[in-house]
């Protein structure tokens, strides 16, 4: 049984997974570009209010990693086994770790200041292109973290084209990774400002940047699985294990930088408890 959201979405778009996972992707898109453009008129949050915002992001992923991905890949698409999702988890996580290590964390990006463990190729440049690499450097790390996100959203739809009780937990992964974009797309803006980039340019490029790697993702996934259906529950860990490794390495770490655990945290529990409550009444 679908719930009114599910039959309105479904009677206004369709059940083409190429439809859908468009839709879905220009949803999350959409949300990113708006947290980015927060930044035109919330010209300096706290770095408290940041950590807050970011801790609600990590507990909207984590529990949407669980409720919509993981659980669902094994009870529904592998009939009990887990382990053709655990196996995804896995994979998820290994693309994650080995991505990251061409192209550098985030947790020195998130906040303009460089981890002493970090490597910087970019030092032996003068002071100018120092700020440009950095600019670079800081679009491409967040790109690289926005892809679980894509990715998830298209898989969540592809699943509900197999299955259409399956529509109601599309759409609320869908609206929670909406959601947890906008004070992930307001933080990372806060960011390139500190690095140096216009407030007016990098909102513009943090909408085409997020459009760019969410939408085909979403469009991917959404196909991918209803082509080659057996690969659903993998699919499903992959996007869920990288989701939960950008959590763990970056999100949660950075939150936790500044002397703001506690603020961080009841963000993150008040993130799981809106995913949770999303997932419920969308499925029911």
């Amino acid at each position: 049984m679908q719930s009114g959201l599910a039959e309105a979405f479904s009677s206004l778009v369709g059940t083409d997974p190429l439809v859908t996972g468009l839709v879905g992707g220009l949803v999350i898109a959409g949300m990113n570009l708006f947290g980015a453009s927060l930044v035109l008129v919330w010209r300096d949050p706290s770095q408290e209010a940041l950590d807050t915002a970011l801790g609600f992001a990590a507990g909207v992923m984590l529990a949407a990693a669980f409720t919509s991905l993981i659980i669902p890949g094994i009870e529904e698409y592998s009939g009990g086994n887990p382990i053709p999702t655990l196996v995804g988890v896995g994979l998820g996580a290994l693309f994650l770790d080995q991505a990251d290590r061409f192209i550098p964390h985030a947790h020195y990006l998130l906040t303009g200041s460089k981890r002493e463990d970090a490597a910087h190729p970019s030092e032996s440049l003068p002071v100018d292109d120092q700020r440009l690499a950095g600019v670079v450097l800081f679009i491409l790390a967040i790109t690289l973290h926005n892809m679980p996100e894509g990715l998830a959203v298209g898989v969540g739809f592809g699943a509900a084209a197999t299955d259409p009780s399956q529509l109601g937990g599309a759409l609320a992964l869908m609206l929670a990774i909406g959601i947890q974009n906008v004070p992930e797309g307001l933080a990372v803006s806060v960011a390139a400002v500190n690095a140096g980039l216009d407030r007016r340019l990098y909102a513009v490029v943090a909408g085409v940047r997020a459009g760019v790697v969410e939408i085909p993702l979403a469009i991917l996934g959404a196909v991918a699985v209803t082509l080659v259906e057996p690969l659903l529950p993998y699919a499903m860990g992959f996007a869920a294990g990288a989701m939960l490794f950008v959590i763990s390495d970056e999100i949660i770490p950075e939150t936790h930088r500044s002397g703001h655990e506690r603020v961080a945290t009841l963000g993150l529990m008040a993130g799981a408890i809106v995913m949770l409550y999303l997932d419920i009444s969308l499925a029911a």
